[in-house]
């Protein structure tokens, strides 16, 4: 199993260069897993398979069932667009076997990282100490960030564990808080958005409001909402949490690839001021899954809060001033995955990049205006970020599904319906460069 095999090796390698050539990438479809798990039975056995066999069979039997959230028709839920680059990095990190926790294993691979890290840091407006960690995803990172929160917050306002602790959120925040505030044993103060955006006055009349505002650690803002790519006044809010002394951390898990865009740039004014910071470059900064970047104000915070003690790890804690990744976030085994970012970033420059993420908002405001001048769709909102969202007048949710069901089959495009205001709507994620404008005009007169 450990010695070098040619033949393995260049079977793969083809194929992944076949996948990466592929010109379109071809959108796919869902399966039946009972199917798909029957075609499976009695493939691994104590004397092993054949290694073609077992390619033909995820090539022709799994692969096509596998839906390509990096094809240019993918346009439901956040798409994803990794470069070349960074899929060709991605390959070579997982063929090195990079074990990613501390500079005694990784230093290279830590550098490179960090120095992407800093790019990051100087986009949001972060200074000089400011630094971070990669993890798997946005709800890997606020779970992360939000636990250095509670136990800075608590050591603020004096609050002893087990005793009431709260972070105030939007009505508009994403899943993942929620989720994270339970698995933190923590309660949401709920603050109810203006036109679906958190503003710096609303916190501060739900604050003073509340009975006990004592118990308010921090608040979290986005910077560009899922369902509708909407940016929190973070300017007004950074007014509030900095005269109050509340951490402030702003979730861009999807929007904050936005920060490289000139004609959006203006809408992140008050990040410079988050206390914590995470943007998925496995959504609109064109890495591979999974990747999201936790960014912190100040390091030494959470170093003291996520740093795990054991004997066997003493080694990797006696660099000085120097940080580990694993110190930084929940875990302690990870994969450098940065690095591929890093990659692309260094070999495609950051110009490219900008005009990939400016290609998506420019996309989204054509759109706009195409669905403004039917006269049996209705814009619901500007675009801010990559999301439109508009209705099919008289429709009901299941005319969306049956829109939706027939672009997926003739493989035209994935798009899915949502919910906005409480009835169900029509939603258009734009995240790859190259959706064609002829795309989005079949999709939509597939309404008329």
């Amino acid at each position: 199993m450990h010695t070098h095999d040619e033949r393995l090796t260049r079977m793969v390698l083809t194929a992944m260069h076949d996948r990466l050539a592929m010109d379109p990438v071809p959108l796919d479809r869902p399966g039946d897993v009972a199917a798909l798990t029957a075609a499976l039975s009695g493939l691994i056995t104590a004397e092993g398979a054949d290694p073609h066999h077992v390619m033909s069979l995820w090539s022709d039997v799994l692969a096509p069932h596998v839906m390509s959230s990096d094809a240019a028709n993918f346009l439901a839920f956040i798409p994803a667009a990794p470069t070349k680059a960074a899929l060709l990095f991605d390959m070579l990190v997982s063929g090195s076997s990079i074990q990613g926790i501390s500079a005694l294993e990784a230093a290279g691979a830590i550098a490179a990282e960090n120095q992407v890290l800093r790019f990051l840091a100087d986009l949001a407006g972060l200074p000089q100490g400011a630094g971070g960690v990669f993890v798997s995803g946005g709800s890997a990172g606020n779970l992360s960030a939000l636990t250095v929160a509670r136990d800075v917050g608590r050591h603020r306002r004096g609050i002893g564990r087990g005793s009431l602790t709260r972070i105030a959120v939007s009505d508009q925040a994403h899943s993942s808080i929620h989720n994270a505030l339970s698995i933190l044993d923590m309660e949401a103060l709920l603050v109810p958005t203006e036109d679906h955006r958190l503003t710096g006055p609303a916190l501060a009349r739900a604050l003073d409001a509340d009975p006990d505002p004592a118990s308010v650690v921090a608040v979290v803002a986005t910077a560009g909402t899922t369902n509708a790519g909407i940016i929190d006044e973070l300017g007004t809010i950074t007014e509030v949490t900095r005269a109050r002394q509340l951490w402030l951390h702003v979730d861009g898990a999807y929007g904050g690839g936005g920060l490289l865009a000139p004609s959006v740039r203006p809408q992140y004014a008050g990040l410079e001021h988050a206390d914590s910071f995470i943007v998925d470059p496995h959504k609109w900064l064109f890495a591979p899954y999974d990747c999201a970047a936790l960014l912190y104000r100040e390091p030494r915070l959470a170093k003291a809060v996520h740093t795990q003690d054991a004997s066997y790890l003493d080694v990797i804690h006696a660099e000085g001033d120097e940080w580990n990744p694993s110190d930084l976030a929940y875990h302690l085994t990870r994969r450098a995955r940065g690095l591929p970012l890093w990659f692309s970033l260094a070999v495609n420059g950051t110009d490219a990049y900008a005009r990939a993420v400016e290609a998506s908002i420019e996309l989204a405001a054509w759109t706009a205006r195409h669905i403004a001048a039917q006269p049996h769709l209705r814009l619901l909102r500007e675009p801010t970020l990559g999301v439109v969202l508009f209705e099919r007048l008289g429709w009901e949710p299941a005319d969306y599904d049956r829109w939706s069901s027939e672009l997926l089959e003739e493989q035209v495009a994935l798009v899915t319906s949502t919910k906005w205001e409480g009835r169900t709507v029509g939603r258009l994620a734009f995240l790859h460069p190259r959706t064609p404008h002829a795309l989005v005009e079949e999709i939509l007169a597939r309404m008329a």
